[in-house]
């Protein structure tokens, strides 16, 4: 039999929403907790990963994939080989539904995974209206990556490089930074959502339809590839958040 994660104790006035929260979420809503309400500056570098698992009771893996998330919704910086540094979104500029959308369980995902959907259709026509030599380069570099990561761990970063850099050609910053806040609430069962090389394979194939559509101008096509391609993550991420 294993051993369950240890619990934290949490600082919030939406117990009930606690209660079906994951693991993972509950150590980011902690993590959060800890940050927003300690004597933290701003550009602070915040303690290791090891001080925080130890602050929090849990392992250095949640509290990775914690810090993965906050850093996406734009709270924490990650500097490779330097740290983790506090930036400047506090709790205060920080709307609580994302408070409580860090605490998604199994039940809401159909509703998160209905929105990002929307958004991500309408990037991919908005892209394809407004594309150019240097938003096909930056995407074909993402398909790169992936192509060269998969059964890798990876992978997942690259996937998530080729959202970022298909948003980024929508030339919309609302419509970018809702997608990355999605992302960032997502990222809680991101890291399961892609379990073998097939599933990478098939994600990089689906990318690779979509933007061959974006290249040619066919908007509507590369809109059809973006619904098909969401109807194979979104089976993933639902059999992640609810295993």
């Amino acid at each position: 039999m294993s051993t369950p994660e240890p619990r934290i104790a949490l600082e919030t006035s939406e117990p009930a929403m606690i209660r079906g929260a994951s693991f993972a979420a509950q150590t980011a809503q902690a993590l959060l907790t800890r940050l927003t309400s300690a004597d933290f500056a701003i550009g602070e570098r915040l303690p290791s990963e090891r001080t925080l698992a130890q602050e929090l009771g849990v392992g250095r893996s949640a509290v990775r994939e914690a810090l993965a998330a906050l850093e996406i919704l734009g709270i924490v910086e990650i500097r490779p080989g330097s740290g983790t540094y506090l930036r400047d979104t506090t709790s205060e500029l920080l709307p609580r539904t994302l408070q409580w959308g860090i605490l998604l369980n199994a039940d809401r995902i159909d509703e998160l995974l209905s929105v990002r959907r929307a958004l991500e259709t309408h990037a991919v026509r908005l892209a394809t209206d407004r594309f150019s030599p240097d938003h096909e380069r930056a995407l074909r570099q993402a398909l790169e990556a992936q192509e060269h990561t998969l059964g890798e761990e990876a992978f997942v970063e690259a996937d998530l490089r080729f959202h970022v850099a298909l948003a980024d050609a929508a030339e919309n910053a609302t419509l970018m930074e809702l997608l990355g806040t999605i992302r960032a609430l997502l990222r809680i069962w991101m890291e399961h959502h892609i379990q073998d090389k097939e599933q990478m394979r098939t994600a990089f194939l689906e990318h690779r339809q979509i933007l061959d559509a974006m290249a040619q101008g066919d908007a509507d096509a590369a809109v059809a590839q973006m619904n098909q391609h969401m109807d194979t993550a979104d089976a993933r991420l639902r059999a992640a958040a609810r295993s």
